[in-house]
């Protein structure tokens, strides 16, 4: 056995209490925390996961990692994971759960803290399809792997499990599958094969100058003249060198220089957030940033080279189309006409780290949490980019309706895998992680952080 009945009918005919569902979305979306330091959200996921006796738990990977694994007789293996940390933003919302919480952020500053990216609703979602599922055990058989993954925020955490030892603390997966929140009609549910969610590079450029006093300009060679030049310059990079049939992002963040109106400093800092479908134009699109930067400081008279730092390499999402073939069917028997097309989103996942460090194929689909009279009236007004919060925005917060669509979306994936027999892969066929080769990087330090 494997399936008795179609995921649509296993899911809409369980007997499972979710009533529960609402108040612990509620609970984590009080206390949110940083990327690495979501001791209380662990904790709590730990204590939630007791109601759970046939499941076995393992905590402290590769930091706060979770997971939980039940076995259920032969059957595939399936992986569905959840993030759970959460962002620096000070909310803006006028709910009555809304976060005033606060933490120490990694330069020890006290900052205000959100769950401004659903991940409260991805960790509720996940233990609330861990309900259906031992719920409904009897009519389905195989192994299900639920992973709570910190950090992603960071684009650490994936990889830091993976490094932990993931591999030797669960059985291995033959498909991992994902889900994220979005502003959308809430409960329609997005899939799509093929590119999804964008790769992500940071880069951290040093231009280093002369410094002098302001009253003595031609004593110095001014890095905020030179990052200026450089700033207009990398605006040519998407639109003269990329073609228009292409994607591509590259976007100064941060410009930093300078503590006093009379002192011309001695270097500049610059910012970069660059997203690609594609990793030839990913590629490309580097090269170019570090040609334009490097003949900039020489235009400059600078003395020393500029120094690049590429942090958070996070490679593309790019949904496995053999395993969007077994899902969407499920999706659109259970959810009818709010199963639909999803379009290639800009922002970036840490998700692929996991399938592609055991080589396997994944899914990793969107949920829409937008009240749908919100969403219809900016729709009709042409305002959807004005009106609707986006996820990272202090008022994004998703629709409590959603919760129980994302709840049942997960069930029905992992049902769908479940009921498929899967080839064999072998054992060394994953990456320990995934990171985008760094060749190219000609960096005096290259590392991981923040870059979604």
């Amino acid at each position: 056995m494997s399936l008795q009945g179609t995921p649509a009918d296993i899911v809409a005919n369980a007997d499972a209490d979710l009533s529960w569902l609402e108040g612990l979305y509620k609970t984590f979306h009080r206390h949110p925390e940083l990327s690495g330091a979501e001791e209380w959200t662990a904790a709590r996921i730990t204590e939630e996961l007791g109601r759970f006796p046939d499941w076995e738990v393992t905590t402290g990977i590769g930091g706060y990692g979770i997971t939980a694994v039940l076995a259920n007789g032969d059957g595939p293996t399936v992986l569905i994971r959840a993030d759970f940390d959460g962002l620096p933003v000070a909310e803006a919302t006028d709910v009555d759960y809304a976060s005033i919480h606060s933490q120490l952020d990694e330069q020890g500053r006290r900052v205000p803290t959100m769950h401004a990216c659903g991940h409260d609703a991805h960790t509720t979602s996940l233990l609330g399809a861990m309900t259906l599922l031992d719920a409904t055990r009897e009519r389905w058989s195989g192994t299900v792997v639920a992973l709570f993954q910190p950090a992603e925020e960071a684009s650490t955490g994936a990889h830091r499990m993976v490094t932990d030892g993931l591999a030797d603390l669960i059985p291995r997966p033959d498909v991992c599958l994902g889900q994220h929140v979005v502003p959308g009609p809430a409960g329609r549910v997005f899939t799509a094969p093929g590119p999804v969610l964008t790769s992500s590079t940071t880069v951290e450029i040093t231009l280093f100058g002369r410094g002098a006093h302001a009253s003595m300009p031609h004593r110095a060679v001014d890095p905020v003249v030179l990052a200026a030049s450089v700033v207009m310059k990398l605006q040519t990079i998407v639109s003269r060198e990329v073609p228009p049939d292409k994607f591509a992002v590259v976007t100064v963040a941060s410009v930093e220089a300078g503590k006093a109106s009379n002192v011309i400093p001695d270097s500049a800092r610059i910012a970069l957030s660059c997203r690609f479908y594609d990793e030839v134009l990913r590629k490309k699109c580097v090269d170019a940033v570090k040609r334009i930067v490097r003949a900039e400081a020489v235009a400059s008279g600078c003395e020393r080279e500029p120094d690049f730092r590429f942090l958070g390499l996070l490679g593309a999402t790019d949904n496995d189309p053999g395993v969007f073939d077994i899902v969407r069917p499920d999706f659109d028997a259970h959810f009818g006409d709010e199963s639909v097309d999803m379009e290639p989103w800009t922002a970036s996942e840490d998700f692929s780290v996991l399938p592609k460090a055991f080589g396997v194929p994944y899914l990793f689909w969107t949920v829409g949490i937008t009240p749908c009279r919100q969403w219809d009236r900016a729709e009709r007004s042409g305002r959807l980019d004005v009106d609707i919060p986006t996820n990272h925005n202090p008022a994004f917060l998703p629709d409590l309706s959603s919760l129980p669509v994302a709840t049942e979306a997960a069930a029905v994936a992992v049902l769908s895998c479940l009921g498929h027999e899967w080839p064999e892969r072998p054992a060394d066929e994953g990456e320990d992680g995934d990171r985008p080769s760094e060749s190219d990087v000609e960096a005096t330090s290259v590392e991981t952080s923040r870059a979604d």
